[in-house]
């Protein structure tokens, strides 16, 4: 009894200074990126603890591929209702059924997790860093709902992991989602790090079609640098499938190029969408202002 007074104790004191930070927001901008920082962790331990169980019985039931989708898709309502963060796929939706496929996406920020919860087909799992594995309750889920692991220090390990996954996608059907940059780029302009050549020679290897998912610049919504979180959507884009068949170990880095230029030319032009859709939206909200707000600012 004694410990789990300690615990709803400490969930009470978290909850508290979560809201607490977020009324403060109200007049201090910046405790709104602590509060949604804390209500974003909250919400990942709290869909993790699910995952544990929700994989156990999926597993028991024969449903265990499922698993990643189904925490993913609790994160996605989660996270919309603590943070009003969405992401929304505004174009290629029916391209995520491609099923096996080897699905990329580009690697913004940790809010990218989220990202997973809105494109992650039912019968696909995502590829990490083996370190994460050691993680309590976030590694225990992964581990049980059959994520890739990468061990990016071992590279014979890693050739072994793909290898495995490889054999999924022929036999089960199993699809992957990967980012293949390989790290976070916070990028505050739409810009793409190199792409590592692990997810294509995986994609060649299953022959496997590879699907690109492009989710615009999203500075606007976490910027880490300048400690700026704010609720909002962000738009996403998925790519037609990109057929591997026939092709070897030769044509990996051609592909790796070709399909990186194709994600970024999609991030320019949907950046420039959003400036436009701002100017759109500031010129409407001056349209509708009062007539003495609009004269001030004439005057001004």
């Amino acid at each position: 009894m004694a410990i789990l007074s300690y615990i709803l104790s400490g969930l009470t004191s978290y909850a508290a200074l979560t809201l607490g930070l977020f009324g403060l927001s109200l007049k201090v901008p910046r405790a709104g990126f602590f509060a949604r920082c804390l209500a974003a962790y909250a919400s990942l331990l709290f869909c993790a603890a699910y995952g544990v169980l929700a994989s156990i019985c999926l597993r028991l039931v024969g449903y265990g591929q499922i698993s990643q989708w189904t925490v993913a898709r609790a994160f996605k309502w989660s996270m919309w209702l603590t943070t009003g963060i969405h992401f929304d796929v505004i174009e290629g939706q029916e391209y995520l059924s491609t099923r096996p496929a080897v699905f990329l996406a580009n690697h913004q920020t940790e809010l990218d997790v989220l990202l997973l919860g809105a494109v992650l087909p039912q019968y696909s799992a995502v590829t990490a860093k083996r370190s994460l594995s050691r993680v309590p309750l976030l590694g225990w889920f992964m581990t049980l709902s059959g994520t890739v692991f990468i061990d990016r220090a071992n590279r014979e390990t890693a050739f072994k992991a793909f290898d495995n996954a490889a054999n999924l996608m022929k036999t089960k059907g199993q699809s992957v989602i990967i980012f293949p940059e390989g790290t976070r780029s916070y990028a505050r302009e739409p810009a793409l790090l190199p792409f590592k050549k692990g997810a294509f020679h995986l994609a060649v290897q299953a022959e496997a079609d590879i699907v690109p998912i492009v989710a615009e610049n999203y500075a606007h919504i976490l910027n880490v640098k300048k400690m700026q979180f704010t609720s909002g959507d962000v738009k996403v884009k998925v790519l037609p499938p990109i057929s591997t068949k026939g092709l070897t170990a030769a044509d990996v880095d051609s592909l790796a190029q070709s399909t990186r230029q194709s994600m970024l030319d999609v991030m320019v032009e949907m950046a420039k969408a959003r400036k436009v859709e701002n100017l759109t939206n500031g010129k409407v909200a001056m349209e509708n202002a009062p007539r003495t707000s609009r004269s001030t600012a004439v005057e001004i």
